[in-house]
């Protein structure tokens, strides 16, 4: 994770050491989503900064938070626990703490993605949509806080939920970036998985889809510019969704896969 507090998401994410594998942050009102719920993907970037203090390696490889309990605008706890400390990998968890509650716990699996060697095989095509400039610009008042936080166009197939009848069809897709101009890196892809309207708007209206468990599996360093995502969702089930999600960068690359589960909330 960068450092330089210049840029609103390493501020809404800076800690202050506690005592040992103690941190202590700000949940930020800026990056709440919903009924003014702090985002899914920016909690686990909490997680994430509280996590690359403890763990020797530099990028986050695997990636998995359970929400626990409802979060809310204010002070939080994280505490950190190195589990394995190896050549290759290191793991550890972080239980993001309210008061006496639990809200996440996350655990991840740390690497140095500059480090790889060894066969690449990527069976499935980098998506074909259209340019940023000529997708719909992510606006209104679905989240309006935390949108703001990005520069973030949608397809026209896939933004239709937000100006005429849904698509049907539930994907969402489009382009994405900080709107500060702080570039990508592998500590901040997790938020990106969790940053576009869900993927169930085309199909369900809903304001709101908390997610109940996220996974993401960093795979490059992405490259600074925008990033092109893709996410879909091919089960509702009373109410229970799976979405899965792929994210390339301005080189091309396969950056990141995330799959979460999700629930229609009344």
């Amino acid at each position: 994770m960068a450092t330089d507090l210049s840029y609103e998401l390493d501020r809404a994410v800076d800690l202050t050491q506690a005592g040992d594998d103690r941190w202590r942050g700000e949940v930020d009102p800026g990056w709440t989503v919903g009924v003014g719920v702090p985002n899914g993907g920016y909690l686990l970037a909490i997680a994430l900064s509280g996590l690359g203090r403890v763990l020797p390696h530099p990028d986050p490889l695997a990636v998995s938070a359970h929400y626990v309990s409802r979060s809310e605008v204010g002070p939080i706890e994280v505490r950190t626990e190195s589990m394995r400390s190896g050549v290759t990998v290191s793991t550890g968890e972080a239980r993001l703490v309210q008061g006496r509650r639990l809200r996440v716990h996350v655990t991840a699996t740390y690497g140095d993605l500059g480090r790889l060697e060894g066969p690449t095989v990527v069976n499935e095509p980098r998506p074909e949509f259209p340019p940023p400039e000529a997708c719909v610009r992510a606006q209104g008042p679905v989240a309006p806080e935390f949108v703001r936080r990005f520069d973030l166009r949608l397809t026209p197939d896939t933004a239709v939920w937000a100006t005429s009848r849904p698509s049907g069809v539930a994907e969402m897709a489009g382009w994405i970036r900080f709107a500060d101009g702080r570039e990508p890196d592998t500590a901040t892809l997790p938020l990106f998985a969790d940053a576009f309207p869900p993927s169930t708007l085309n199909v369900v209206e809903s304001l709101w889809v908390p997610t109940l468990e996220l996974t993401v599996h960093v795979r490059a360093r992405p490259e600074p510019g925008w990033l092109q995502c893709r996410f879909l969702t091919r089960y509702l089930i009373q109410g229970y969704l799976e979405e899965d999600g792929e994210i390339w960068d301005s080189a091309g690359k396969l950056v990141a896969l995330s799959r979460q589960m999700a629930r229609i909330h009344d």
